[in-house]
């Protein structure tokens, strides 16, 4: 029994360290180069897997040319598939990215799709009920601000999908009101990181002209993507 004890409290001091550690170490950061400007982002270190797999990519130079194929005005810009940099002209893209999932790592309240949040894009609940994260897709939250009143319906619509277990607290719906995001995918995708330095880049490509597929007009790409940080 003592034996068992003590493994116990080891195995708490070890999670309450690493707890520790993600609040202490320094974020790694990117910098994405745009055909209409430059993005920094800042990962989180509490969505490890996250984290290393994004930074990875980054270093293989995955996102180099990418277009940000997926733009929602009020909503997101999206991007991540890398035969996107090979498309034609008004042709739908988006369908790609390597063949593996990454486990979810969702940190609500903690973090929440505030505007300028970085998340991880994937399938939805009806093939994908673990909320396992795409390999290389991500987006980021542009968003919009929101009444009380709207927000109460965004919280029986997350009800619905989480069984009630995701709550905007006081705060983040402050947040939703004062500054905006997209409060509706809370507790349901992996945010992952943040913009730190070109939130009005990230503005500029969400309101460009788009077609039926939601791909802008005229191509918005990723230059290159490196680890600055």
């Amino acid at each position: 029994m003592k034996k068992f004890s003590f493994i116990f409290m080891m195995l708490t001091a070890v999670l309450s360290m690493s707890a520790q550690d993600a609040d202490s170490l320094p974020r790694r950061e990117v910098l994405l180069e745009t055909s209409m400007g430059n993005i920094r982002l800042e990962l989180y270190n509490e969505t490890p897997q996250h984290r290393d797999n994004f930074l990875k990519l980054v270093a293989e130079g995955y996102y180099d040319g990418n277009l940000w194929h997926r733009v929602i005005g009020d909503f997101m810009i999206q991007t991540g598939d890398s035969t996107s940099r090979h498309a034609e002209p008004g042709a739908s893209v988006g369908h790609f990215s390597p063949d593996y999932t990454i486990p979810a790592e969702i940190v609500f309240p903690k973090f929440f799709h505030k505007r300028g949040a970085l998340a991880a894009a994937r399938e939805g609940d009806s093939v994908n009920p673990e909320r396992a994260s795409s390999s290389a897709q991500f987006y980021i939250v542009v968003g919009k601000n929101y009444s009380s009143m709207v927000l109460d319906r965004y919280q029986e619509r997350i009800d619905k999908a989480t069984g009630g277990a995701v709550k905007l607290t006081e705060e983040i719906r402050d947040y939703y009101r004062k500054i905006g995001g997209t409060p509706w995918l809370d507790g349901q995708y992996t945010v992952f990181g943040e913009v730190v330095e070109g939130l009005d880049v990230a503005v500029k490509i969400d309101y460009v002209r788009t077609d039926d597929y939601n791909r802008p007009i005229d191509d918005v790409k990723i230059i290159r993507a490196t680890i600055v940080k």
